[in-house]
């Protein structure tokens, strides 16, 4: 059973948990975290989700997920790098790039931008949520999108200056 902390819209703790899977009271929010990962050539690691994932199965995304009750959003977002990709990233080396509270899914997405240029072996990934993962460059990961075969909801990326839109 996984538990999130709940949030107001403007961000403040209520002190309430929430049980996944669980419809959210109204006016309650989690935290959820993007992570994407450029390495020093400026491409990004992108996974493929497994094809037993219930949503979007095998397509390709940013490493991501729910922030559990207890946590803060960096380190969700470096939990999830380990549990998803097998990467442990320097918090030193991350970034909040931006924060936006999405009223259809009742959370608040981190989306946060890390520097990264170890080694990737998705055998030290934690979970079996991943299929594949690579470097790509932004015109692979457009080409992708386009095909429809990148999560839908990831399109913020091309569009933010901090991310894809730099190129």
């Amino acid at each position: 059973m996984e538990l999130w902390d709940l949030y107001t819209h403007d961000r403040q703790p209520t002190g309430e948990t929430h049980i996944r899977g669980e419809k959210l009271p109204p006016a309650r929010y989690h935290l959820v975290v993007h992570v994407w990962i450029r390495n020093s050539k400026g491409e990004w690691l992108i996974s493929q989700r497994a094809a037993s994932r219930p949503t979007f199965p095998l397509k390709w995304e940013c490493v991501g997920g729910s922030v559990t009750a207890g946590e803060d959003s960096l380190t969700g977002a470096l939990r999830e790098a380990v549990e998803e990709v097998g990467v442990r990233l320097d918090p030193a080396a991350g970034r909040l790039v931006h924060a936006t509270v999405r009223e259809h899914y009742q959370d608040i997405r981190d989306v946060w931008c890390f520097c990264y240029d170890g080694p990737l072996d998705l055998t030290q990934a934690t979970t079996d949520e991943v299929a594949d993962m690579r470097w790509m460059p932004i015109a692979e990961i457009r080409d992708l999108y386009d095909a429809g075969e990148l999560v839908h909801t990831l399109g913020y990326f091309f569009d933010d200056p901090e991310l894809g839109g730099q190129a």
